[in-house]
């Protein structure tokens, strides 16, 4: 591959981060006044009209799917698709927005723990170290430089806690994205995860005291349309373009685009800060990231 085409990968790669970063402005606002399950739920409605054509196009590739593929399939769909972005929601509805965003950065870390649980890959020599590191960084980002983390605010520890269970669920999603990647091609997994977890969130919506359809106006219609298809499927399309095309090393680099921009976008429009201190334990993430993403596999 030239420099060239190397270089346009990596902005491919930029443009779809970039874009996920106004997942939370849009997604913010509209929890005032509709529940976080409810919100997942209309936005998987969105795509799943998306992409419900290229499910039955590719229909020959999930109707031979064997029961453990589906059950890989069915966990990515209602632990990631679901649960992890529900846990997502709540935790930008109740705490800071920017600080959970942060925190999903420790996706990679927890993937190795779960792959190498799942999947038997090798962590590596220095893993252990790079995990200590991480944690202490996860630290930062939640509760800065007090070392009281008890004496956080209630919302503040939730929304920490919160952040770090969907980072975990989206963690578990990759590494059963991985297997059912040999009999799946990355467009029919896409549209699968995204329908698979459309009943379930159904009936999540469904049990919420607060109606549902006759509470949306126009602005928030506009904002759970343009949240699902902007930073959700057209930031997905353009991320997958590029990453196709570059390593998962250089890809690392290029994300810096999606908390950069969210953070930016945070403080302009939602008025979200975060200290010295959590912007420092971002940075030791973040170098822990790009030393693990150089171990051997």
């Amino acid at each position: 591959m030239t420099l060239v085409s190397q270089t346009r990968a990596l902005l491919w790669v930029a443009a779809g981060a970039s874009l996920w970063g106004a997942d939370t402005v849009l997604r913010r606002p509209l929890t005032a006044s509709l529940a976080s399950s409810q919100i997942v739920f209309i936005e998987h409605c969105i795509l799943t009209a998306a992409l419900l054509p290229v499910c039955w196009r590719l229909r020959a590739q999930w109707l031979a799917l064997r029961r453990v593929q589906w059950g890989a399939v069915i966990g990515i769909g209602w632990g990631g698709s679901a649960l992890g972005t529900i846990c997502f929601t709540e935790a930008i509805r109740i705490g800071n927005p920017t600080t959970a965003v942060l925190l999903q950065k420790t996706q990679p870390i927890l993937a190795a723990l779960l792959a190498r649980a799942l999947l038997g890959e090798s962590l590596g020599r220095r893993f252990w170290v790079r995990l200590v590191l991480g944690i202490l960084a996860g630290y930062l980002i939640s509760f800065g430089a007090r070392f009281e983390p008890f004496a956080a605010a209630e919302a503040e520890t939730a929304g920490a806690i919160l952040a770090l269970a969907a980072a975990a669920l989206w963690a578990a999603s990759t590494v059963l994205g991985r297997f059912a990647l040999r009999s799946l091609s990355s467009p029919a997994l896409t549209a699968l995860r995204i329908i698979v977890a459309a009943p379930l969130l159904a009936a999540l919506a469904g049990s919420q005291a607060l109606p549902l359809v006759n509470r949306l106006d126009a602005r928030q219609a506009i904002s759970l349309l343009l949240m699902a298809l902007v930073p959700g499927l057209a930031a997905l399309l353009i991320y997958y373009r590029g990453l196709s095309q570059t390593r998962a090393s250089l890809a690392a680099v290029a994300e810096l685009s999606y908390p950069a921009t969210a953070t930016l976008l945070n403080w302009v429009f939602l008025g979200a800060r975060v200290s010295a201190a959590q912007l420092a334990g971002f940075a030791l993430l973040w170098a822990v990231i790009l030393n693990l993403e150089k171990r051997p596999r």
